[in-house]
């Protein structure tokens, strides 16, 4: 697991795009078992988005997906690892964030009701979030961000994104798990 963020990120795209699922969460979790992908690090910032824009196109959303997930990659790059604990935003809500920034072409000057859905939505999963508290977990930020966002565009745009139960298969490898307080810890452990 020596690879530079660049090679990550040409191997997460490399495994969205061969994905034909609708659901975001089971595609970042084909990502997230690769050994390239850390338990918690910035490859998240370009792996949450990555996974919402193929799950989205997948769904029918019309979007270019290769051209998306450049300018996917150019945002997430400017993300640096352990936001959650340093700018109090964290990079999987701020991925998924910008990957609807991208999917509605919104910019710092946006006049349209884009920019205000793409601020309502990270304030949603923000505010899920801040429920649960820390310490980090990028899996389990990673899939509040994607179970919401194929929420939200459901809800928002009638693009039939698919969202299911989801078990956290990581947690015994997380020195930092939440353990109960986890809403997706393994049922074995409750």
């Amino acid at each position: 697991m020596n690879e530079t963020l660049e090679e990550k990120y040409a191997a997460i795209r490399e495994t969205v795009l061969s994905s034909t699922q609708s659901n975001p969460v089971k595609i970042a979790l084909t990502a997230m078992e690769k050994d390239f992908v850390n338990m918690h690090g910035p490859e998240h910032h370009f792996l949450d988005g990555a996974a919402f824009l193929a799950a989205y196109h997948n769904a029918g959303g019309d979007i270019d997906l290769n051209a998306a997930l450049d300018r996917l990659a150019e945002r997430a790059r400017q993300m640096p690892g352990a936001m959650c604990g340093y700018w109090g935003v964290c990079g999987s809500a701020a991925s998924v964030g910008a990957a609807l920034s991208v999917v509605h072409g919104t910019s710092p000057l946006s006049t349209d009701e884009y920019y205000k859905d793409n601020l309502e939505f990270v304030s949603r999963v923000l505010a899920a979030m801040s429920k649960i508290g820390g310490a980090r977990c990028c899996k389990r930020n990673a899939f509040l961000s994607l179970s919401a966002g194929a929420a939200f565009v459901r809800e928002k745009y009638g693009i039939p994104m698919q969202t299911e139960p989801i078990e956290c298969p990581f947690s015994a490898q997380n020195r930092q798990c939440l353990g109960k307080k986890c809403p997706f810890r393994p049922s074995e452990k409750l």
